[in-house]
């Protein structure tokens, strides 16, 4: 989303970007601003799970990585049709601190909310690891890669040669990037790495800032589509499998998920649901994303919520689902290019326990 948000209240303007250096740098809204986490919502019309027995409700606070986009709309599904009620559960909404969900996470102050397996990488590799772990994928595969203008013909990864790249200066997003070229047969050391400090990659593009920038094929992608830009794209897991990373991630405090397994296996139930509805129903649950954040584009979210549709479950058996060989594959190239501050154990920072 825009970085011009940082004020904690979102921008009257249309919310166009989902960008992955604003992912990395999330930081510094308030959700009294945005007021999501508090609000209630209607009384649900026809709640798909069934009623729970018990009279009291297990609270959950949920922080999300940025600004509310239709990576979450199954979890405002799940609010929206009374499933987390339905399963015993009462949620709190909430954005990030200023130092990221993964600190309020780990820190206990929220007991569950989205991440990334790179950040969590980070995390395990980290002096003093924070506790918590990935219990749920929300989206099943990487879909991030290569934005450019159409006519610069950049079609894959080793075209970006002798063109700039919008970095942020990041050690494992300019070894991907790099990787990538080099594997395609480029030369990485040709690409002119420039500062990336725009809000909207096709205004970037637009304006020469550069020629090449990582998006998020879910959002800029559809945003380029809907400003009828001509564009070319193409996806780093489909130039190299070990970049098929799981982003984003629900994940959960060690120490709640220990203590409270049924209630974040409660909530991964209730979201599961919200997510195969989003699937089944993609216009209606863009506008319940739309009646939760009325400031987010209208045509965009649809659009974007149309193409998650195929993506959220894909080809996994079920949605949430982890295959440990492709977590694994990931961490071990990050220990391989000795990306980190320390080797990581590549089976670790997930667990598909609670999707049982």
């Amino acid at each position: 989303m825009n970085c011009h948000t940082h004020t904690g209240v979102l921008s009257t303007e249309p919310v166009g970007i989902l960008s992955r250096k604003n992912f990395l740098w999330a930081a510094g809204f308030s959700a009294a601003g945005l007021a999501l986490g508090g609000c209630t919502p209607e009384q649900p019309k026809a709640p798909l799970g069934e009623k729970n027995s018990s009279s009291e409700s297990s609270k959950i606070t949920f922080v999300l990585d940025y600004t509310p986009n239709t990576n979450h709309t199954g979890i405002y599904v799940a609010r929206e049709k009374g499933l987390f009620k339905a399963h015993g559960l009462e949620v709190e909404i909430q954005q990030p601190p200023a130092d990221g969900a993964d600190a309020l996470i780990g820190s206990g102050g929220a007991q569950m909310g989205v991440s990334y397996q790179d950040f969590i990488a980070n995390n395990l590799a980290s002096e003093h690891p924070l506790p918590y772990t990935a219990v749920a994928a929300i989206i099943q595969h990487n879909l991030s890669g290569i934005m450019s203008r159409k006519d610069d013909g950049i079609t894959r990864p080793r075209e970006m040669q002798n063109h700039t790249y919008a970095t942020w200066n990041l050690p494992v997003e300019q070894a991907t990037v790099k990787s990538v070229v080099q594997t395609d047969g480029g030369d990485p050391e040709s690409i002119k790495m420039v500062p990336y400090e725009v809000d909207d990659e096709v205004l970037g593009l637009k304006a020469n800032m550069f020629d090449t920038v990582w998006v998020y094929e879910q959002w800029a992608v559809q945003n380029a589509e809907v400003q009828g830009f001509p564009y070319n794209y193409f996806s780093f897991q489909s130039i190299d499998s070990v970049f098929d990373i799981y982003t984003p991630v629900i994940a959960a405090n060690d120490e709640y998920r220990k203590s409270n397994p049924e209630a974040v296996r409660g909530f991964l139930a209730a979201v599961r649901e919200g997510y195969e509805y989003a699937v089944s129903n993609p216009e209606d649950a863009a506008d319940i994303l739309l009646k939760a954040v009325p400031e987010l584009d209208r045509d965009l979210v649809h659009k974007s919520q149309k193409f998650l549709a195929a993506k959220y479950i894909d080809d996994a058996e079920s949605w949430g689902a982890i295959d440990k060989n492709r977590w694994s594959k990931f961490y071990q190239w990050l220990n391989d290019q000795k990306l980190l501050e320390k080797q990581i154990d590549v089976a670790a920072g997930f667990t598909t326990e609670y999707l049982k």
